[in-house]
């Protein structure tokens, strides 16, 4: 129990025992007491003056001596207006310490026994590499899944690829047509790259072939159902449906190129899978859930063959789920995924990490699955997340104006080596070290930059403002966790690095400060599980470090000279270094021990 339900339950004791009555659970909430007063933790009385039928002032003042009566860690309070500011003995700080210094979990709930949670994150196309978008889709879902295992959940990570459909379609044209049979090897490039400026090619040809049409004088939607490109990759979607060997043969050969360059791309961002899931392999399962769906009279066929589902008088529209020529939609797909994944791990929660454009989606699959009488279709959860835009606007993948994500990551490095040899950061580290250390630093502020942004908000991405050793940047962060190492290799070489716990009698302001904020580790945790947001762990962490370099900046540590003291301040200065680490480890930040 964390001190904040201790706090709670000597509050509602100390209210029965002075008024008769225990008040209702949601008037009492216990905040950390602002800076400017004295205090740990703050309650507001205010709501319960009707209950104590006393003035603010009063009711907090008796209910405050109570509690420091009875409570054993209270060692004193003050009330400000209707406001009871509780203090908190430093033998508890103390006595948290000593229990979790050394705990190499703290923080991190064992696995419970309780079902597992399916978090899908990524869903590439194979017809275009990674680019920024991804990028935020990837690090959130994967922190996201890692802060749920931390919270004591079991969690399977997966993807879905989106490896079939018109769109990969329009590249494989584009490459039989344009590509002049050049395989990734011959061009030495990436192999999604390749895929990716084919599906540019298309766009642009396609582009060219509609204006030449319009000429004759037809409308622009007209000249676009004539195009002849368009007929072409119809038909060869048709016939990869059909089975066709040679159109399946492209399929196959181009996807692979694409897997190689993904897999490429994702070891280096950090991220992996427990299971990756293929379109091509889920949709016929949502077809078979469509034919259940016409037999139950859930759905209904047009004139043309197209299948649909009516939501109108569930204040939604009419959804196709299939074409008229048989081919399926993404809907389709995503409901055969959706069975599988619940026949493969029987999962208590799907988390959907998805953009915000697709919100109406996934309204629609969870009302069309319990249509289908589904009764998991309710734990369906879509994470969604707002859109990554740059200073000069938004990406479009047809024309080819995306922020590559091998792009961007081998840039942040390359900037995170200017300045910090600039900064005469990596003097003393050899080669492989330094260039390991850039790598660090460049993701690091790529990952907090993007994951310090509450999911839910756009984001504008600037590279620039990302590394930068000061402020709210993840460079800080390692800075302050590879500063905390120097310490300790100062006091080993001093012979100042003793074992075993000594503690002052009493704490000092800043040493209290870091205290306190340490033992919110683990509440952390659990409030950015409940709330799927590594926001508020990239901010907790900045809080952290801030706070350790005031400690440090006003505090001696090797130079103190009463030991007993220097001895603590280097356990607690221990201790942050882990939880520094431990944190970052769940944005997957790396936290440097030299820089």
């Amino acid at each position: 129990m964390n001190i904040e339900a201790i706090l709670r339950q000597l509050f509602f004791d100390a209210f029965e025992r002075l008024f008769g009555h225990k008040p209702s659970e949601n008037l009492v909430q216990f905040q950390r007491t602002r800076a400017e007063f004295a205090g740990d933790f703050t309650v507001n009385v205010f709501p319960l003056l009707k209950l104590s039928g006393r003035g603010p002032e009063e009711t907090a003042g008796l209910i405050g001596g109570q509690m420091e009566t009875t409570s054993g860690f209270i060692c004193g309070f003050n009330v400000v207006k209707g406001f009871l500011n509780i203090l908190i003995d430093d033998s508890f700080w103390l006595s948290f310490l000593a229990k979790n210094a050394d705990d190499q979990n703290f923080g991190r709930n064992p696995m419970n026994d309780g079902q597992a949670v399916v978090v899908e994150y990524s869903s590439p196309n194979t017809n275009k590499p990674l680019h920024l978008g991804h990028v935020r889709n990837n690090l959130l879902g994967w922190s996201v899944a890692e802060i749920l295992k931390a919270s004591g959940q079991a969690v399977v990570k997966v993807n879905l690829v989106n490896d079939r459909g018109i769109h990969i379609c329009k590249s494989m044209l584009a490459w039989q047509k344009f590509g002049e049979g050049k395989t990734p090897a011959d061009l030495n490039m990436k192999g999604d790259k390749l895929v990716g400026e084919m599906y540019v090619r298309f766009d642009k040809e396609f582009k060219a072939e509609v204006e030449q049409l319009t000429l004759s004088g037809i409308s622009k939607e007209e000249a676009e159902k004539q195009s002849g490109l368009m007929s072409e990759t119809r038909s060869m979607l048709r016939k990869w449906e059909e089975g066709d060997p040679e159109t399946l043969h492209l399929w196959h050969t181009m996807n692979g190129w694409v897997y190689d360059g993904f897999d490429v791309t994702y070891k280096r961002m950090g991220i992996d899978f427990d299971k990756i899931y293929y379109e091509s392999e889920t949709y016929l399962l949502g077809k078979s859930l469509v034919e259940e769906g016409l037999e139950k009279g859930v759905f209904y066929k047009k004139d043309d063959g197209s299948v649909w589902c009516d939501l109108t008088s569930d204040g939604l529209d009419e959804k196709l789920l299939l074409r008229a020529d048989g081919t399926s939609v993404y809907m389709t797909q995503d409901l055969g995924t959706a069975q599988l994944r619940v026949d493969d791990f029987g999962p208590g929660k799907l988390i959907y990490v998805v953009g915000n454009e697709q919100n109406y989606h996934f309204d629609v699959l969870r009302l069309i699955l319990r249509k289908l009488g589904k009764t998991w279709a309710g734990q369906i959860e879509h994470l969604s997340y707002g859109m990554v835009e740059l200073p000069h606007g938004r990406m479009k993948s047809r024309e080819g104006t995306v922020v590559d994500a091998d792009d961007l990551m081998e840039e942040m490095a390359t900037t995170a080596k200017k300045r910090t040899l600039e900064l005469g950061k990596a003097d003393s580290l050899n080669t492989e070290e330094a260039e390991n250390l850039y790598e660090s630093i460049g993701l690091g502020a790529l990952k907090y930059y993007i994951l310090k942004v509450d999911p839910k908000k756009t984001m504008v991405f600037n590279p620039e403002e990302s590394i930068d050793f000061n402020g709210n940047t993840g460079p800080f962060i390692q800075y302050t966790h590879a500063r905390i190492r120097s310490v300790e290799r100062k006091a080993v070489e001093a012979g100042l690095k003793a074992e075993g716990h000594v503690f002052p009698e009493s704490l000092l302001e800043k040493e209290k400060s870091l205290i306190k904020l340490l033992y919110q580790f683990p509440q952390m945790i659990s409030q950015a599980a409940t709330n799927r947001s590594p926001a508020l762990i990239a901010n907790f962490l900045y809080d952290l470090a801030k706070e350790y370099n005031q400690f440090y900046q006003e505090y001696p540590i090797l130079k103190e000279n009463d030991p007993i003291r220097r001895q603590f301040r280097l356990q607690l200065s221990s201790f942050t270094a882990y939880v520094l680490s431990s944190a970052g480890a769940l944005l997957g930040i790396s936290m440097p021990d030299r820089m």
